[in-house]
């Protein structure tokens, strides 16, 4: 069995971060480990508080793994302050990096800052350069870029501009797209284009968060980057489907769908 960590933030109602990425990871066959590095007070109704992990703390999570486990894919998600991406950063280069995938996330869906703007620099400068492949929103993507990307042809244009950045591929979400939901994928040389038709429901909690943690397990089990996005927006957009509500906001996506099929469980 592959083992995949996890560098985030833990979401109290289960649906994203640390919670969603362990899900995500258990769904694909592998073993799911985790450094959290916030504590977040959130529903389905939207994040109340943020309590950050020290970096110290962080940096030991990431020690205690490393050397006693073989990791096989590293997700990283959320990183709200420079000290904490300054460390995540300086404690990975003392090992021999496996496949990192790296979410941007930066606002959560009721608008909650979920990265200090004196932290974007330090994403950008120090985190951004390590990843196998960063997938940022529409939003992310244009903090980052510092444009308005409404079009695929700003998608394709923001793609190239984020590679620049240091990373070996880009995958740019269309979720906030007013069409249908078209991701881009860009390796540096070639666009490649993953379209699905956009699903009508509430229950989206979690998507970013899940996507990028199947792509890091599926990047684990020794897929191609083009073949792992390919299978992971499958799982997602099956996910995203089957969604469902715990509450009175943004329902989870259900990362179990498939496997509670094959199951026979009735919910």
């Amino acid at each position: 069995m592959k083992h995949c960590l996890t560098i985030a933030g833990s979401d109290s109602s289960g649906g994203a971060g640390i919670q969603a990425d362990l899900k995500a990871f258990s769904a694909h066959g592998t073993f799911g480990m985790s450094v959290i590095t916030a504590v977040t007070a959130q529903n389905t109704q939207g994040v109340f508080d943020v309590q950050d992990i020290s970096p110290s703390v962080i940096a030991h999570q990431i020690e205690a793994i490393f050397d006693d486990i073989h990791v096989d894919a590293v997700k990283i998600g959320m990183v709200s302050r420079p000290e904490t991406i300054e460390i995540i950063a300086k404690t990975l280069q003392k090992y021999t990096l496996p496949p990192l995938v790296i979410d941007p996330v930066m606002i959560s869906k009721s608008g909650y800052d979920l990265l200090q703007p004196e932290a974007k620099k330090a994403l950008i400068e120090i985190l951004l350069p390590m990843a196998t492949i960063i997938t940022p929103n529409l939003p992310e993507a244009e903090v980052i870029v510092g444009y308005t990307i409404e079009t695929l042809d700003d998608m394709k244009k923001a793609a190239v501009d984020l590679h620049q950045l240091g990373c070996k591929y880009v995958l740019v979400k269309g979720g906030h797209l007013v069409n249908d939901a078209t991701d881009v994928l860009y390796d540096g040389q070639a666009f490649y284009f993953l379209e699905e038709q956009r699903l009508e429901t509430v229950n989206t909690h979690g998507t970013g968060c899940t996507l990028s943690s199947a792509i890091a397990a599926n990047l684990a089990k020794g897929l191609h980057v083009r073949q792992a996005v390919t299978e992971a927006k499958a799982y997602i957009t099956e996910a995203i489907q089957h969604g469902f509500s715990i509450g009175h906001g943004v329902g989870p996506v259900h990362h179990f769908y498939n496997l509670y099929t094959k199951a026979g469980i009735i919910e």
